[in-house]
């Protein structure tokens, strides 16, 4: 029910709000110091009405940072490869769900988001607590359980409009709280990222 109202008001979204709100995002996220020290980003080809991450992709690789981006399996979960700008993307339709942007060149595997500095997470929502709300496929629950039994330090960042930023989200006991959301007006810490 509550995703279903979040996205309702993204599919409200004019091309030019999307737009206009991910340069403003991009400008947010880049002043994060856990994205100024990143060598490797693990990130996503927003789609339709999803706040925008190509100008932030872009940006970051022109700063020198390798971007990955996720390619989804048939279980739901996420390999991963890298992004070498707009031409390094391939429109792929999974069965009734959306045509999703994915890397059309060497696979990685799932285990190569272990090596990123900061993941960055699509969502609905993000709580006052730092509990992120997905859209319920769960291939971002194995991402952050991949994470975690790896030991890896990576930051959790979730980019979202800012009326996603809410007072409470339902979370589950295997949910993990983000580090940080970036908006297009700004920033929001939960915890540090250690």
């Amino acid at each position: 029910m509550l995703r279903r109202e979040f996205l309702a008001v993204r599919n409200r979204l004019t091309a030019d709000d999307v737009r206009e709100a991910a340069g403003a995002l991009a400008d947010r996220a880049l002043g994060l110091p856990e994205l100024a020290h990143a060598r490797t980003v693990a990130a996503y080809v927003s789609v339709g009405s999803e706040p925008g991450t190509l100008a932030l992709l872009d940006r970051l690789r022109a700063r020198g940072v390798r971007v990955l981006l996720p390619a989804l399996l048939p279980d739901n979960d996420l390999d991963w490869g890298a992004y070498t700008g707009e031409g390094s993307l391939a429109r792929v339709q999974h069965g009734g769900k959306m045509a999703l942007f994915e890397p059309a060149g060497e696979r990685l595997g799932p285990d190569a988001v272990t090596g990123a500095d900061v993941v960055l997470l699509p969502g609905l929502a993000v709580d006052a607590r730092g509990m992120r709300l997905g859209r319920g496929g769960g291939s971002y629950d194995r991402v952050l359980a991949r994470l975690e039994r790896a030991g890896a330090r990576a930051a959790l960042v979730v980019l979202l409009y800012d009326s996603e930023v809410v007072e409470h989200v339902p979370a589950q006991a295997h949910d993990r709280p983000v580090h940080a959301v970036v908006t297009p007006s700004g920033l929001r810490r939960f915890r540090d990222g250690g």
